[in-house]
């Protein structure tokens, strides 16, 4: 059996930022991340300029990421459009840049970082490995994503008509250059949405969130991309640049709206194994991050001891975003509610408020 201090469990962004801090304040936190290299996840990559401060903060240069810039928002419900001016300037990123960034600056600080590591289950504090390994954490921090782990899985009831993500890259090209320029757009239809923002490399990264029943009244993911095609044109407009055959990465039963303010003695619940925002908010990276930060400082300042403090202030922390952005997702879902939407998005300065809301405060906020 191996034993260290600080156990973190997941190489995303929320464990790596957590191990970077963990390990500058003189400590050798332990990572383990099931991924031999990063690379892309189910995620909206996007960054918000709250989020950027966040990593500012923490010592990590946002002009370093090489971002593709965002300053708006756009939003399309059948062929209606608006759009507004972001609060401050954002980023669109993939996580496959992120997560490296991230990592590497975990093991500047002197994080030891184990990759290829498939945790197989999880008795309070102590991780079992596929090799057979035990490892137990004097606190764990559990950072595994949507991902629940065997013996730590969220308390989460699963609805008749569950969420699911889906997500598509779209090749880099002018004419979609064009089309999305310096946006985050937000595709609404019946029954979920799609947003969209352009990443560091030109291509495009398109996440959905849907009801289930719209994949399983007609069958297949690529069936299910061209309904929604015919539905949205603007949406259209955009798949056209998916390449024949890509990849469509999908994810069952995401619990969009949960959040706890309980866990385990030691143990520190992080990113979306503490509380899943609704992806049009944008801000699941920036909650990931956030609690990263929370995590490692409250680690500093009370060891593992300070675990359910932690989780019960990240949950107030968390109440107003994942509130505003829960009421958002309910009136996409439904056509009635999309023209509401977009009624309401005319309004000087709505889309910017409703952007301000969702983003998760600082610790102290």
């Amino acid at each position: 059996m191996r034993r260290t201090r600080a156990l973190i469990a997941g190489g995303g962004p929320a464990g790596a930022i957590a191990a970077m801090l963990i390990a500058r304040d003189g400590e050798r936190p332990l990572v383990l991340e099931r991924t031999h290299a990063p690379q892309d996840a189910l995620c909206g990559g996007f960054l918000s300029w709250r989020t950027l401060e966040t990593l500012a903060r923490a010592g990590v240069d946002p002009a370093a990421l090489g971002g593709h810039n965002v300053r708006r928002a756009r939003l399309f419900a059948g062929t209606r459009q608006a759009e507004a001016m972001l609060p401050a300037p954002a980023i669109g990123l993939s996580r496959r840049v992120l997560d490296a960034v991230l990592i590497d600056h975990a093991r500047t600080a002197g994080a030891a970082v184990e990759r290829g590591v498939a945790i197989r289950a999880a008795e309070g504090r102590t991780l079992r490995t596929g090799d057979g390994a035990t490892i137990v954490g004097d606190a764990l921090f559990l950072a595994t994503g949507k991902h629940d782990l065997r013996g730590l899985a969220r308390p989460v009831p699963i609805e008749q008509d569950p969420a699911m993500g889906v997500r598509v890259r779209l090749a880099a090209a002018p004419a979609l250059t064009r089309m999305v320029g310096d946006a985050i757009e937000l595709h609404l239809f019946d029954g979920g949405y799609a947003g969209l923002v352009l990443q560091e490399d030109g291509s495009a990264n398109l996440c959905m969130a849907l009801r289930r029943s719209r994949l399983t009244a007609i069958g297949t993911l690529p069936a299910l991309l061209d309904r929604l095609a015919d539905e949205c044109p603007a949406l259209c407009d955009r798949l056209a640049h998916m390449a024949p055959g890509a990849p469509i990465d999908a994810i069952a039963n995401v619990p969009y709206g949960w959040r706890t303010g309980d866990t385990a003695p030691g143990i520190f619940r992080l990113g979306d194994q503490a509380g899943v925002i609704p992806s049009l908010a944008g801000e699941g990276m920036g909650i990931a991050i956030a609690s990263g930060v929370r995590a490692a400082r409250t680690f500093a300042r009370s060891g593992a001891e300070g675990a359910a403090g932690y989780q019960r202030d990240l949950a107030r922390a968390m109440r107003r975003p994942l509130g505003v952005a829960g009421v958002v997702r309910a009136l996409t879902e439904r056509p009635v509610g999309g023209r509401m939407l977009m009624g309401g998005a005319r309004l000087p300065g709505l889309l910017a408020l409703v952007a301000a809301t969702t983003r998760i405060g600082s610790p102290g906020d």
